[in-house]
């Protein structure tokens, strides 16, 4: 728990310091007050963990943005073919995609994931699936999906899934 007060800490008073760009003592102290009084709210809550604190995995999710930006590239391509052909060959297909055991905050990552991939729309989400409209069939690959739920729970510091779930196309 001391490093995640600890580093709670830290990022509040670098962005307070960006934030206000002051440096006289009075702005200091009340600067100070208010980091106490959000780390001591936060602590008799008793929130401290990886999803209030999630500082810890920003180096993961940035190599995690960058592979989603490899798959939004690799999805605009494939969205251009399918809209730019003279037949212009569109299968719109809803696919139950199952949710591996994420955090919310994993499973919320998920979800954006799949949303920001031209071509895939997040519908509805409930505890164990999330529901997708993807705009061409071949995009409603379940194991595609997997991946990408594999990585984003890597990113966060979700544990990995134990097993491969199919999805189920509707």
């Amino acid at each position: 728990m001391f490093r995640y007060v600890f580093i709670l800490t830290c990022a509040l008073a670098l962005f307070w310091l960006g934030m206000s760009g002051y440096f006289k003592p009075m702005l200091l102290t009340l600067g100070g007050i208010s980091i106490a009084t959000v780390v001591f709210m936060t602590a008799r809550m008793k929130i401290f963990d990886g999803e209030t604190v999630p500082y810890l995995y920003i180096p993961k999710t940035l190599v995690y943005f960058t592979w989603l930006g490899g798959e939004i590239f690799k999805a605009n391509i494939a969205v251009l073919r399918a809209v730019l052909r003279p037949d212009m060959a569109i299968s719109p297909t809803m696919v139950r995609i199952p949710l591996r055991k994420h955090s919310d905050m994993g499973a919320a990552m998920f979800a954006n994931s799949i949303t920001l991939t031209p071509g895939t729309v997040s519908v509805e989400m409930d505890d164990d699936t999330i529901l997708v409209h993807a705009l061409v069939s071949e995009m409603a690959n379940p194991d595609d999906f997997m991946e990408m739920s594999e990585q984003a729970g890597w990113a966060i510091g979700d544990a990995p899934a134990a097993t491969r779930l199919a999805g189920e196309r509707i």
